[in-house]
């Protein structure tokens, strides 16, 4: 299976002509890469024109969301659908990430109704899971994660299952500039697949793609991959400069 490096573009850039010509900057170089999975995941705005804009021949990355809501329609005024974000050729959807868990009250509850959605749309979701740096302090790192899991899968059958990622995103790290290590980052991947395990079995937990997210750049990607044997990266800032995130992109071969 091909490495899959994500970029989180958050609530970047500005305009659109930024982001067009960012998204192309590193669809560009990562044409020339057929062994990494190359998802662009920018703010909802950007995402049609991000189709529209690719430059011919720049089909090898896929686009992604950020976020979605677990209804596919009504009123849910400022609300986004994961039918609405297949329409228009995503592939994959951020699920549960820490930012949406600390500024929009987001709970294992509503992250599990969206995995649901983004399954039943027959996308991908990237479904995240962390500890803060306080519930590190506590010792409380593997009960809150293995409630994360548990409770953002529940009733997510094993044949659904096989369709999503996990990103493990040490909450204290991202943005920070302080990653987690590659050992202690290795450590929590074999827990999740532990925890994953349990819930399904051995043999699906083997098979399960486990991304790393949390000041992820060029200087450690590799160590994340190739030593601590994550899937693939989730990256945040580092994604918005196109000849970081493509050398990111490299490490990964």
């Amino acid at each position: 299976m091909k490495p899959l490096i994500v970029a989180n573009w958050k609530c970047n850039p500005i305009t659109q002509k930024e982001a067009e010509q960012l998204f192309n900057s590193v669809a560009k170089e990562s044409q020339k890469i057929k062994n990494v999975e190359t998802v662009i995941c920018p703010p909802f705005v950007f995402l049609l024109g991000l189709k529209l804009g690719l430059k011919p021949g720049f089909n090898r990355i896929s686009r992604g969301a950020q976020d979605c809501f677990w209804e596919e329609k009504g009123a849910f005024t400022g609300e986004v659908s994961a039918q609405m974000l297949k329409d228009i050729g995503c592939k994959y959807v951020i699920a549960g990430h820490s930012e949406r868990r600390k500024y929009f009250s987001e709970t294992n509850e509503t992250v599990n109704k969206k995995l649901k959605a983004v399954l039943d749309a027959g996308l991908n979701p990237i479904f995240c899971v962390g500890e803060t740096k306080e519930e590190r302090e506590t010792g409380k790192i593997e009960t809150v994660i293995k409630n994360q899991i548990t409770e953002g899968l529940k009733d997510i059958s094993s044949a659904k299952f096989d369709e999503l990622v996990v990103a493990y995103e040490p909450v204290w790290a991202i943005g920070t500039g302080n990653p987690c290590s590659v050992e202690e980052a290795q450590k929590m991947r074999l827990f999740i697949l532990k925890v994953i395990s349990e819930i399904y079995s051995r043999n699906i937990s083997g098979e399960t793609r486990i991304l790393y997210g949390g000041s992820a750049n060029s200087l450690n990607s590799e160590g994340y991959i190739k030593e601590a044997g994550f899937s693939g990266l989730l990256v945040g800032g580092a994604s918005l400069n196109a000849e970081e995130f493509v050398k990111i992109i490299k490490s990964a071969i």
